[in-house]
């Protein structure tokens, strides 16, 4: 395994003295990783350096041909002092589904774990205390090639930075308004829609904006080719409970796997529950509401865990769910998750990694 070098800060930035502004995604940690790519070399130059701007030279092909890819994960502060990770090494086998679909060399697994538990240690006074609160994770890839022409890039920097963060409820756990979108299209099978490449976000930007002139705060997607099927919210994974059975539209190369969706499937059926992955139409679920059987619909994602929806809107047809509450399925899923990934719970299934 490769040697890490470090250099430590010699001006450490003031923490955050009210942990519960935080807000998401706007604060940033003391320090870095970063790792260099070339091809003949390999991946060279593992660090962790101050956190500062990243040089770049305008012709970088990042900036030109969006070669880039993300990944999103936590560490946790358990009540007993524990630093926790949730299942990284999902994140990091995603990162290379990701890679390999954009052309970019893959990673080492067990490298990026080893590298992402030093960072955290490094700065893990930044991890917040208040409950609910937690350490985001952001790795991510890209091209920095200086050059004009669309090919694959032979140079790139793995970076990872980290964010301190609040409750994603901050208010409790409320259901959320969504949109289904029919008029765009986030991705065909085919795309990169099981990638989590920065182009997917961008593109699905003027619907999330159409969404929200109209009261609604995330995209339902449906399929790019016969807008008939439905895939997946913009930040997260979609359930619905119809009758007894648990359903969440399958994989097919359209849709971002989700870690907390691969979580909740496996928990929800250790519980005997009927959870299903198949294709969804989307006129199913409006019978299934009609009929009174659409008892309940949840996101899953690495930032909010579980988001009740409490609203579904397609066309003309406003979908009140549950009355707009939390269903009783969304806050066990809520409460057991966040049980393992805090601690509070005994993790049976061994998905937390302790940093020590």
């Amino acid at each position: 395994m490769q040697e890490i070098s470090i250099q430590l800060t010699t001006t450490p930035k003031q923490k955050p003295l009210d942990e519960s502004k935080l807000g998401f995604g706007n604060i940033f940690t003391d320090h870095m990783f970063l790792m260099n790519y070339k091809t003949g070399e390999g991946w060279i130059n593992p660090r962790i350096v101050p956190y500062g701007p990243i040089a770049l030279d305008p012709a970088a092909m990042c900036l030109h041909y969006g070669q880039e890819i993300f990944e999103g994960m936590k560490a946790y502060r358990a009540d007993d002092g524990r630093i926790l990770l949730f299942r990284p090494e999902e994140n990091f086998k995603r990162m290379n589904d990701s890679n390999a679909r954009l052309c970019i060399p893959p990673v080492d697994i067990d490298f990026c774990i080893h590298a992402l538990s030093e960072l955290v240690k490094i700065d893990q006074e930044w991890i917040p205390h208040m409950k609910d609160t937690s350490l985001y994770i952001r790795p991510f890839v890209f091209s920095i090639d200086p050059h004009l022409g669309v090919r694959a890039a032979n140079e790139y920097i793995f970076a990872i930075i980290l964010s301190p963060s609040g409750s994603y409820y901050a208010e409790g756990l409320k259901p959320v308004k969504i949109y289904v979108e029919h008029k765009y299209a986030r991705s065909v099978k085919g795309g990169t829609g099981m990638a989590k490449a920065a182009g997917n976000y961008a593109t699905s930007l003027i619907a999330q904006e159409e969404a929200h002139a109209q009261g609604y705060s995330q995209v339902l997607w449906l399929d790019g080719a016969q807008k008939k099927y439905v895939e997946e919210v913009g930040a997260m994974n979609i359930f619905f409970k119809i009758g007894d059975e648990i359903v969440t539209p399958e994989l097919g190369g359209s849709i971002l796997p989700g870690i907390t969706r691969k979580s909740v499937l496996e928990l929800l059926r250790s519980l005997g529950y009927n959870a299903t992955e198949r294709l969804l139409p989307m006129q199913e679920i409006v019978d299934a509401y009609n009929n009174g059987k659409l008892d309940e619909v949840f996101g899953t994602g690495t930032a909010a865990v579980i988001s009740p929806v409490g609203v579904l809107k397609y066309d003309d047809l406003v979908m009140n769910i549950n009355e707009g509450n939390i269903g009783p399925v969304s806050q066990m899923l809520y409460d057991k998750l966040t049980g393992i990934q805090w601690g509070r719970e005994e993790d049976t299934f061994g998905w937390t990694r302790e940093i020590k």
